[in-house]
């Protein structure tokens, strides 16, 4: 097939420039501070589905046995991908994310009630998915600056 039958979102900027990922690729990466120590893996993605936007990621925290202690849901914004780490980018404390809010169903499954995920971005200091379309690059999660 041809560069020109496949349309021309597969001939964007992001597509040639390797900003795009596949999910599956995704599950199971790094999730490291900016010190390199490993934070743990991102199990799976969460995704809106009228808009088609990640908006959590599913963490797998390093060194926990119980699942229910083990998973977070956390906004997809409070991540970066650190190409020198070969991993995402999280910045926050043990204390922080061991405190971080959880959903008694579990951060994988429903129900995601709006309560519970204005709970979540109001401790994280995030703005919410569905109030803004004005993209990640705009949040800076716990006061940071740029």
């Amino acid at each position: 097939m041809a560069l020109d039958d496949v349309g021309l979102d597969a001939r964007s900027d992001a597509v040639q420039a390797a900003n795009l990922i596949a999910s599956d690729r995704v599950e199971g990466t790094d999730v490291r501070r900016s010190d390199g120590s490993h934070v743990g893996t991102i199990a799976r993605l969460m995704i809106d589905k009228p808009s088609g936007h990640v908006v959590y990621a599913i963490l797998n925290l390093a060194g926990a046995t119980d699942l229910s202690e083990r998973q977070h849901a956390l906004p997809w914004r409070l991540l970066r991908y650190s190409t020198a780490l070969s991993a995402y980018e999280l910045d926050i404390s043990d204390e922080q994310l061991r405190a971080a809010p959880r959903n008694a169903a579990g951060p994988d499954e429903g129900p995601f009630d709006r309560a519970w995920e204005e709970h979540v971005h109001s401790y994280f200091n995030t703005e919410p998915y569905w109030e803004s379309e004005t993209g990640r690059a705009t949040d800076v999660p716990f006061g940071k600056d740029r």
